[in-house]
């Protein structure tokens, strides 16, 4: 029903006692941020591990898959956000119809205290659990104080009179506003994967690409933007990158994502890589031809260089 995953290499395999925070967590953006500050501070009073439960798929992947919104992070970079934050260990529930079944008294009894050992509990001021969203902070708390556990709820963080949500996330990034959505993250929004082989239109057009390998083949943002690739050895190097279907060369294609780094030519596939998304230069469009996709795509790297030499650019706290 769930695993753990040691992501600091001390501890033991086995199930410990533990703080815990509980939710879906995609994005890592500051409110959920403020809430991994917090577990690791009382973690650390109370010499427990700080541990994250989450779940996997998406609960409304399987409940409404047509509905369910764009995933802003995969797996594999929540962990690394995780990990990058303070985590010890993540509780990955496998989110399924029987496991949203439980009800909040089977959830509170089998997983937080028979399976996790919770000693202490921090939850978000919308946090709902068990069958129907029946459990809340009151019922957590009333069981916390028979059983033996603490529980904490934390206010929605506010970034320029707005709450912080993995919705307001995904709706700066549909609306193509890069540095909206890095203000919620705190960090530029970025996509992680592997450097895989394409078909090469790209260096027979002039302009060669990294193609970055994609977990989901739903992206929550298209089209032409200005960007860094990063994962050589701290190395951040500018580029422009193409996110979309690729409408003058393919038809019923699939979401693709691909990088043009500037006067580089070293042959990286199989490198593991993270493209920073820093600014939209346009949306994506069909062209007529190839001669007028050339003269399109040399204009965005044009737009995309004098935004590197012109742009001021905020620091964030993750770098």
């Amino acid at each position: 029903m769930f695993s753990l995953l040691n992501l600091n290499p001390v501890l033991p395999k086995g199930p410990v006692a533990c703080a815990v925070t509980i939710g879906n967590f995609d994005g890592i953006h500051l409110g959920h941020q403020a809430m991994l500050a917090r577990l690791r501070e009382v973690a650390a009073q109370r010499g427990l591990p700080a541990a994250v439960m989450t779940f996997e798929p998406h609960p409304r992947e399987v409940f409404t898959p047509d509905q369910a919104p764009a995933r802003l992070t995969s797996l594999r970079e929540k962990l690394e956000l995780f990990r990058s934050h303070g985590v010890d260990r993540v509780v990955l529930a496998r989110f399924s119809r029987r496991f949203a079944a439980l009800t909040p008294q089977e959830f509170i009894e089998r997983i937080l205290i028979a399976g996790i050992q919770a000693r202490w509990i921090l939850i978000g001021d919308d946090f709902r659990f068990g069958a129907k969203r029946a459990g809340d902070f009151a019922l957590l708390s009333q069981a916390g104080a028979v059983q033996g556990f603490d529980v904490e709820s934390l206010p929605s963080v506010l970034a320029g009179g707005v709450r912080v949500s993995s919705t307001a996330v995904r709706d700066a990034l549909a609306q193509g506003d890069m540095e909206l959505a890095a203000q919620f993250l705190g960090r530029p929004y970025s996509i992680s994967g592997r450097v895989v082989h394409g078909d090469k239109l790209g260096h027979e057009l002039g302009f060669p690409t990294a193609n970055i390998q994609m977990k989901h083949n739903k992206p929550p943002l298209a089209g032409i933007f200005a960007v860094e690739l990063c994962g050589f050895d701290g190395v951040r190097l500018p580029g422009v990158a193409s996110l979309g279907v690729r409408p003058t060369v393919k038809q019923n294609g699939a979401p693709t994502l691909e990088v043009h780094v500037f006067d580089f030519h070293d042959r990286i596939y199989g490198a593991h890589v993270r493209v920073d998304f820093l600014h939209k230069l346009r949306d994506e469009a069909k062209f007529p031809d190839l001669p007028t996709l050339i003269a399109q795509i040399a204009r965005d790297v044009a737009e995309a260089k004098q935004y590197f030499l012109t742009a001021q650019r905020p620091l964030y706290p993750g770098g």
